[in-house]
């Protein structure tokens, strides 16, 4: 069955924080048109370590019956998790700058 939501998104938080990840950010996107409800950010020290954390992520929420319906693991610097109504992305600092995400989302179109 897995976890509740609100549940996943502070477990995810603290999973990350607990390896160390930097700058997480938590976006509700309910009233947007998004794939998700809720984005999770963080940023990774290096590119080994966003592969950590997506691996530390998957052992730990598969334990939990989170089921992760995708990733996204082609490049280092931008890792991607999609847990149904919760979407992770792992970035290195760099990307993260580059790709703005947060921006991107407030942007969106509010759902009609």
């Amino acid at each position: 069955m897995g976890l509740e939501t609100t549940q996943l998104i502070e477990t995810i938080k603290f999973l990350l924080e607990e390896k160390k990840a930097e700058n997480i950010v938590v976006t509700d996107v309910r009233e947007k048109e998004y794939l998700v409800d809720f984005v999770i950010i963080a940023t990774a020290m290096a590119g080994k370590h966003s592969f950590a954390l997506l691996d530390f992520l998957k052992s730990t929420l598969k334990m939990q019956d989170v089921e992760f319906y995708a990733t996204d693991e082609d490049s280092e610097d931008w890792v991607i998790a999609d847990l149904g109504e919760v979407m992770v992305h792992i970035f290195t600092e760099n990307h993260r700058n580059k790709f703005n995400l947060e921006e991107f989302l407030t942007t969106l179109p509010q759902r009609m």
